[in-house]
């Protein structure tokens, strides 16, 4: 190679670094762009989710306030009629504190329907097969009371499908007593049941250890023998609330029942053998009630029921709620 050939690859070695380094400086700087515009664009679009979450929990928000509104409005005037009417409620389900069929819920439903001045006739629509004796003593009691301040106003209860146990505790304090001819009817008793886990302890080598301060606090342990006197005690509550039970049939039928004691036995009967003992007056639906026996065919319901709220609450879930609360950056407990 000479020696200007040499100083002319020589000369160019510069140039083609600077080149090359001005060509890496360019890519940087594009890549650089792109990824600020990146998160800018990224910004931007959690910025409109942002407002998007927030005007749907607003707008959720307001639904649930209007739905609020609405329930109450409902709940205060959906039963009430200054017409001539015939008050209609259920007894669905378990009789139970917190259920449908509490004893709250059919009291309240009770009074109001006494207080409406359109009120004719109340039908108590039972289809239930019983359950808490104490929130079915609660509603027998109360009818009682409510009859005897409002004489006027009778109260019919009508079996559909079942009406056993504590559901007919209630129906006893009814006027009158109306059942399709297959409805089951009666079941007058009271059970208590359980499990014995002893053997299956043995077998499986796990010692029972319980301490108690009382003699019989620990009683009817199913993970402990059992002993005579706590069966014979618990025994004897089991036949008081029986007699009670028994007591309060007797004495809202009255004379009506057949005196057999097969009808305390707990059984139960066909709504055609239970008018033939006494249980009920007659067979029938609640529309030939409200029609034939009440004389007044417009029925309004007064059965007290979970609002819209409620029932949208429960639908869309604690999780959606607890999300969109997240999204508004709240941190309190999500709806019940």
């Amino acid at each position: 190679m000479s020696q200007d050939n040499w100083k002319e690859e020589a000369g160019a070695t510069p140039q083609a670094a600077t080149d090359e380094t001005a060509g890496m400086q360019k890519a940087q700087q594009t890549v650089l762009d792109n990824l600020v515009n990146s998160v800018v664009k990224e910004q931007r679009a959690s910025r409109r989710w942002g407002i998007f979450f927030k005007l749907l929990t607003f707008g959720y928000l307001f639904f649930l306030a209007y739905l609020f509104l609405a329930s109450d409005k409902l709940q205060l005037g959906d039963g009430a009629s200054s017409l001539s009417h015939t008050a209609l409620i259920d007894v669905q389900g378990v009789i139970a504190n917190k259920e449908n069929a509490s004893a709250d819920n059919i009291v309240s439903a009770l009074r109001n329907a006494f207080e409406d001045n359109g009120t004719k006739g109340i039908i108590l629509r039972i289809n239930s097969p019983g359950g808490s004796p104490v929130q079915s003593g609660y509603v027998y009691d109360e009818i009682n009371r409510l009859r005897g301040l409002y004489p006027s106003i009778p109260v019919y209860a009508v079996i559909s499908d079942i009406g056993a146990s504590g559901a007919y505790y209630i129906a006893a304090a009814a006027n009158e007593i109306y059942a399709d001819k297959a409805s089951l009817v009666g079941s007058i008793g009271v059970v208590s049941a359980g499990f014995g886990f002893v053997e299956l302890l043995e077998k499986l080598g796990v010692d029972r250890r319980i301490y108690t301060s009382g003699e019989n606090k620990g009683f009817l342990d199913p993970f402990q023998p059992q002993k005579e006197s706590e069966v014979e005690f618990w025994q004897t509550v089991l036949d008081t609330t029986h007699q009670q039970f028994i007591n309060s049939v007797k004495q809202g039928r009255g004379d009506r029942l057949k005196q057999d004691p097969a009808l305390f036995s707990g059984l139960v009967w066909s709504g055609e053998q239970a008018l033939e003992a006494g249980l009920i007056d007659g067979l029938g639906s609640s529309s030939y009630v409200a029609r034939e026996i009440i004389g007044e065919d417009n029925i309004v319901n007064y059965t007290l029921e979970e609002s819209p709220l409620e029932r949208f609450a429960k639908r869309i879930g604690a999780g959606a709620v607890e999300a969109l609360s997240t999204q508004m950056g709240f941190k309190g407990a999500p709806l019940q």
